[in-house]
């Protein structure tokens, strides 16, 4: 069980939680010239809040997460809403691939900084984009590693530059990115300190 099947209860209780994914929402709507033929797939979809608010404004959408309690929320949720035009697979795309279809957007939220294999991740979305197809990612800028404290193995967040960089390698431009939310958050070291989440979209050439 890892840290995500233990939070994935709780996880909408938290308003911050709810707010970020709104930023996200508002700043997706307003960089990316969304419509109802468009097929979405969320990286990392927890339990669908970003998704969710998403929803009207797209085709179809892939929630793609490998935990098994934010699975078992988010397949409780979309049974709730009805959303037909909403499903969720269950897949650890770092290790393994998903061909099943080709997406006109792909979008995540606070989960890049979580994966090994940046790179890797970032020549699938390639491959599991159509022509044209957008590329949004929402993550945290470079930190000292207090956001998440001892014993995180995971990426201290990014440097937009290099982030850029790497996807203009990747086939990606027209590359933008631009701060959308601020976390506030007690650390390790019980001190109060600001988190800067950016979003970077770019197009598949």
């Amino acid at each position: 069980m890892n840290e995500f099947d233990l939070k994935a209860a709780e996880w909408d209780r938290n308003r911050m939680h709810s707010e970020r994914a709104a930023a996200v929402a508002s700043a997706i709507t307003q960089q990316i010239p969304l419509n109802k033929s468009m097929r979405a797939m969320e990286f990392g979809a927890g339990t669908g809040l970003l998704s969710f608010m998403l929803s009207d404004s797209l085709g179809s959408i892939t929630l793609l997460d490998n935990s098994e309690g934010m699975v078992k929320v988010l397949t409780e949720k979309l049974k709730q809403a009805g959303t037909a035009w909403m499903k969720i697979v269950r897949a650890d795309l770092e290790h393994e691939d998903y061909n099943e279809e080709k997406f006109d957007l792909i979008y995540s939220l606070m989960v890049l900084h979580h994966v090994n294999d940046v790179e890797k991740i970032l020549g699938k979305f390639r491959g599991m984009l159509n022509p044209g197809g957008y590329l949004a990612i929402a993550d945290l800028y470079t930190e000292d590693g207090s956001f998440h404290g001892h014993g995180f193995t995971g990426h201290k967040g990014f440097e937009p530059g290099v982030l850029a960089a790497s996807l203009e390698k990747h086939g990606f431009g027209d590359v933008k990115h631009s701060t959308v939310y601020n976390i506030e958050k007690i650390t390790d070291g019980n001190e109060t300190k600001q988190f800067g989440v950016f979003l970077m979209t770019a197009v598949m050439k």
